[in-house]
């Protein structure tokens, strides 16, 4: 009686450790369970920073090497500088989300915020953002409310990036 007790406690104690700590593990994901799909109009505001906070917007899709090798960097950097936000902007279809999306993000361990721009008059909404863009991806807003940079290139490591940051604000 006393071991089948003693077994009983201990299987309680390992199943709310591992259930603790796979919620623990998954808050980070829970950041994009949920990716809101914008057209240009709706999105605009959100590549603005109206703070001294630096804000760094990506415009990628998973199609696209250069723009998948550097969602690490740029999510290091957010995570090693709280004052900075980060936004991603998948430019793919919104019918992946859930098939392709979401399981790309989870596997790349791709924790930023994540929307979706859906707006099929691209030769309208890309020269709006900056009259230089060709429309090539992966293309890079960073900003303030002071100062506002477009890199249409993809960064090579998260030092690259901050050397950027750091000369330019």
């Amino acid at each position: 009686m006393k071991k089948s007790l003693l077994l009983s406690c201990f299987s309680l104690i390992f199943l709310l450790t591992a259930c603790g700590n796979k919620k623990n593990k998954n808050t980070a994901i829970n950041n994009n369970e949920n990716i809101t799909v914008y057209n240009f109009n709706t999105i605009e505001p959100l590549l603005y920073s109206t703070s001294n906070k630096t804000k760094i917007v990506n415009f990628w899709a998973m199609w696209c090497a250069p723009c998948v090798k550097e969602l690490p960097y740029l999510q290091e950097y957010a995570q090693k500088h709280p004052n900075v936000e980060l936004l991603l902007i998948s430019l793919d279809f919104p019918e992946t989300i859930e098939k392709e999306l979401k399981p790309f993000l989870k596997e790349k361990n791709i924790t930023a915020k994540v929307v979706m721009l859906d707006d099929p008059d691209a030769n309208s909404w890309i020269n709006k953002i900056d009259t230089n863009w060709s429309g090539a991806i992966p293309f890079t807003i960073i900003s303030n409310k002071n100062k506002r940079l477009f890199f249409e290139r993809s960064f090579d490591s998260v030092e690259d990036l901050e050397n950027e940051i750091q000369k330019n604000f």
